[in-house]
């Protein structure tokens, strides 16, 4: 177990994957909602 396992943390980081162990960031809906303006509100 160590950075050669890719069914570990460490692994996924070393390769730059994503999975079960390592989930990727989620945005946050008030961040998203901040993102884009409503066009025609003043």
């Amino acid at each position: 177990m160590g950075k050669g396992d890719m069914k570990t943390g460490k692994g996924k980081r070393l390769r730059g994957s994503y999975g079960k162990t390592r989930p990727r960031k989620k945005l946050k809906k008030a961040a998203v909602a901040a993102k884009e303006p409503v066009k025609g509100k003043k």
